[in-house]
């Protein structure tokens, strides 16, 4: 059975979700700790992170928070981090979590949701709508989308 675990309401699974987030987009550890943690005591709508699980085994996830690395931007909140374990692509779980994403966006207050990405074609299928190019904290250009939240 697939679940969609919000990591603020099962804590437990804070220290597996950290492990797998880092060693699926080498990112240090440290940088996923503090954002779920504070996702735990926060009085902020975001950041808040979710797992997605099978048979007690995370097979994807991602997280909301409230800029992705994007300057000069009073955008909120950003779809960040999404990820499905290659052996479970193509069975729709992507568009489950984009799906859920939009649901708990709404049920958090905001009227749409963003992201960063350099995938052309794919989250286009599920309604997000390119809005133009911004500065990343890198310095490059990134392409930003935004989806309707949920309300």
């Amino acid at each position: 059975m697939t679940r969609i675990i919000n990591i603020r309401e099962n804590p437990e699974w804070i220290t597996k979700a950290v492990d797998y987030f880092s060693s699926r987009w080498g990112i240090d550890k440290t940088l996923y700790a503090y954002s779920m943690n504070a996702s735990l005591w926060t009085k902020y709508p975001v950041p808040r992170w979710y797992i997605m699980v099978v048979d007690d085994e995370i097979v994807g996830g991602y997280g909301l928070i409230d800029n992705d690395f994007i300057i000069n931007s009073d955008l909120c909140p950003w779809f960040c981090a999404l990820y499905i374990e290659s052996d479970r692509r193509g069975q729709g779980l992507g568009a489950k979590l984009l799906g859920h994403s939009r649901v708990e966006a709404g049920k958090l207050g905001f009227t749409k949701v963003y992201l960063n990405t350099d995938h052309v074609g794919y989250y286009e299928k599920y309604g997000w709508r390119y809005i133009g190019d911004f500065t990343h904290g890198s310095g490059d250009e990134v392409r930003v989308y935004e989806a309707d939240a949920e309300v």
